[in-house]
């Protein structure tokens, strides 16, 4: 399917998800030439995977390198259209599971997230939006796990009570919470 179609299928579930769907549709229809590549240094698609154990109450999280924390796993879309693929890829690359299936085909969130100004690779990369397309993915917990170095420092599994702001900054809290009830309620 059509990423565009994708977006423009996907059904919000609050105000924030509406807007933020209305927002990336005018961006792509302006920007349709690059909007999947990172060159568009004001924003650009990006495609994550939230990735949930088959009984829905833990999820795998990896520790990111540049945010230092803990954060799902994700990446540009480097020009694929095809965002469901690019969550399942990123998700094997950050974690060193190997077989990762959706939860459902369908995005399950949509996000504008910002991403400030950092170093990455001796290159200053600078601060831009991340039209964040999520889908939940599905993997065991006897899953090996695999450090990679280059994204993590770390990969953990979390229980879904821990998505507080003990654990996470608000922002956090609040997406990953919206991720998990529409994950445990469809």
């Amino acid at each position: 399917m059509n990423f565009i179609t994708e977006i423009s299928e996907f059904i919000p579930n609050n105000a924030q998800e509406s807007q933020d769907k209305k927002v990336i549709l005018d961006y792509i229809k302006q920007y349709q030439h690059n909007v999947l590549f990172r060159n568009n240094e004001i924003a650009h698609i990006t495609s994550s995977g939230f990735i949930m154990n088959p009984a829905l109450d833990r999820v795998l999280m990896v520790h990111h390198n540049i945010r230092n924390t803990w954060a799902w796993t994700g990446g540009h879309a480097d020009g694929d259209a095809n965002l469901l693929y690019v969550a399942i890829k990123e998700a094997k690359e950050e974690t060193g599971v190997n077989n990762v299936v959706p939860l459902t085909p369908k995005i399950v969130s949509i996000d504008i997230l910002p991403v400030f100004g950092h170093w990455r690779k001796g290159e200053y990369v600078n601060t831009h939006l991340h039209l964040s397309i999520a889908y939940v993915l599905i993997t065991d917990e006897n899953e090996t796990l695999k450090i990679n170095k280059n994204e993590n420092s770390g990969v953990c599994w979390f229980t879904i009570d821990q998505f507080t702001e003990t654990y996470f900054d608000e922002h956090d809290v609040y997406l990953y919470n919206k991720i998990i009830k529409r994950a445990t309620t469809n």
